[in-house]
């Protein structure tokens, strides 16, 4: 008896169907791996850049706009420390909710929807013809970047595997660093312009108000950008949709090596409800309504306060604290402290020391024929060329700090590379690194279900310290030039010791 052609390949096709059905599940490790790195995530950081551009721009733009607006919003000392701190208490007033939607819903829909909506509220803010709108517009855009910033840190992280996610938090570094470099040069070109478009009697339009329209683009384009890209996959597993998670896999497989989607190695993914239920990380079902993925949501929470996870969240949110309390307030405050010299130097024709120059902060109503002024008296320096400079100086430092920290970061480890960070970081460059490294070791020590709202919660925690820090600092200005600078730098030094105790977790598997 003789067998034809074709039912020989239905034999081998009936095979490969057998084989497929014996083979081991792979873990989200195994699958990664296999699908490989390549053009995929190059995209995907590409794509990124903006995302990590709208989480600076929310929360630094005001510190350019302040010398261009003082005299048209009436701006003292006291009111642009809580223009730098009101974004922060947004982002702290919705650290439980973003976090907790990310880990039900998905990080896809979240990215989408944040970046639309923190679009709106720059555009808004674009348009305030007065302090009180303009507070108002800059809190609830902090409140709605929140969620985009931790979605963004979870989704680039399940996009790699254990060797490569370290490397993560440094690229994240570096776009948030071009973020600093991008607005300066933006302020040089457009905020030194007198503009002056009445459009009706209460609405105005200055240069600043045009710089700000400008970054509003930033959001949208991210909004836009993520509708093209996956969900991901270890989402999609960790709530049992593991057909779409292979989906994602084969994407990423064929995007990276050319190869077709039916040739991606990977043909059986574990069951990772069943893992994570046997392991009390919190029970996910998969084909919710969105009514029981907020329930269980909700009951997934739970094992973040008690042990073993209660002890590690509270660590690592006490040392965000005083690490963001420290870069955050020096951070937003450089362009003013540059603009205090700049002024000196402008009104005096001379320089001298630091302090006696940041006395020009108390001085608003002196005149000089090379700087307008308005009806009020109050002085506009248009002038600014060194200030957004020497705001480029420090971004350029930053982005290095953090070419050499991924470079290092595996040879030495993120629990040692933070440390010995820490010991430096009184300047800005190693103080955004060393957040981005305590984000990467909070990826690493809490699971899947409770990653994004422990990022949440960590830099809800910094943030706290941020707003705080940035209404201290100008009250400890009027005290004297020392007081601010001792504050910040007993802030980092502090983060440094603590930080020979964060838990070792280079190459740990995603859990």
């Amino acid at each position: 008896m003789t067998i034809s052609k074709e039912d020989d390949n239905e034999i081998q096709k009936e095979k490969l169907r057998l084989f497929e059905e014996e083979e081991e599940p792979a873990d989200f490790e195994k699958a990664i791996v296999a699908a490989g790195w390549g053009k995929f995530h190059i995209i995907v950081y590409l794509l990124s850049i903006t995302s990590g551009w709208s989480s600076v721009f929310e929360t630094t733009t005001m510190s350019y706009v302040f010398p261009a607006a003082e005299c048209d919003l009436n701006l003292n000392l006291e009111h642009k420390g809580l223009l730098n701190a009101v974004t922060y208490m947004g982002m702290i007033s919705s650290g439980f909710f973003w976090g907790y939607l990310c880990d039900t819903l998905g990080r896809k829909k979240l990215l989408v929807a944040g970046y639309f909506l923190d679009g709106f509220f720059v555009l808004l803010s674009a348009m305030s013809q007065n302090f009180t709108m303009l507070m108002t517009a800059k809190f609830f855009g902090g409140f709605i970047i929140n969620g985009p910033f931790s979605a963004i840190t979870a989704y680039l992280s399940e996009l790699h595997c254990a060797k490569q996610r370290s490397h993560v938090q440094m690229v994240l570094g570096v776009i948030f660093s071009g973020a600093s470099l991008v607005l300066p040069i933006l302020a040089i070109k457009v905020l030194p312009l007198d503009l002056k478009y009445v459009v009706s009697e209460n609405f105005v339009i200055y240069s600043w108000n045009v710089y700000l329209f400008i970054c509003a683009a930033v959001p949208l384009t991210s909004a836009v950008a993520f509708i093209f890209l996956p969900e991901s996959p270890k989402f999609l597993m960790t709530t049992g949709r593991n057909e779409k998670a292979l989906q994602v896999f084969r994407k990423i497989y064929r995007v990276n090596t050319g190869k077709p989607e039916s040739s991606y190695p990977v043909k059986v993914l574990v069951d990772e409800i069943a893992i994570n239920q046997s392991k009390n990380h919190g029970k996910m079902t998969a084909n919710r309504t969105k009514k029981e993925a907020l329930i269980e949501g909700w009951s997934q929470l739970k094992p973040l306060f008690r042990r073993p996870y209660l002890p590690k969240i509270l660590f690592v949110c006490f040392i965000q604290f005083f690490t963001m309390t420290s870069l955050n307030t020096l951070r937003l405050w450089l362009p003013q402290l540059f603009q205090a010299v700049n002024d000196y130097q402008q009104f005096h024709n001379e320089s001298a020391p630091l302090c006696d120059m940041m006395a020009v902060f108390k001085v608003n109503t002196t005149k000089t024929e090379e700087i307008p002024q308005n009806s009020t008296g109050c002085v506009v320096n248009h002038n600014n060329y060194s200030v957004y400079t020497n705001s480029m100086i420090v971004a350029v430092v930053t982005i290095c700090s953090y070419i050499v920290a991924s470079g290092f970061i595996n040879r030495v480890g993120k629990k040692r590379l933070y440390s010995f960070l820490g010991i430096s970081s009184l300047f800005i460059g190693t103080g955004s690194v060393m957040i981005n490294t305590l984000l990467a070791v909070i990826v690493d020590i809490f699971p899947t279900t409770l990653r994004t709202i422990s990022v949440s919660l960590a830099m809800m925690c910094g943030r706290t310290g941020a707003a705080s820090g940035n209404i201290v600092f100008p009250l400890l200005l009027e005290v004297g030039c020392a007081p601010p600078f001792f504050y910040v730098g007993i802030s980092s030094l502090g983060c440094a010791l603590l930080g020979f105790l964060l838990p070792n977790t280079e190459l740990k598997p995603l859990q």
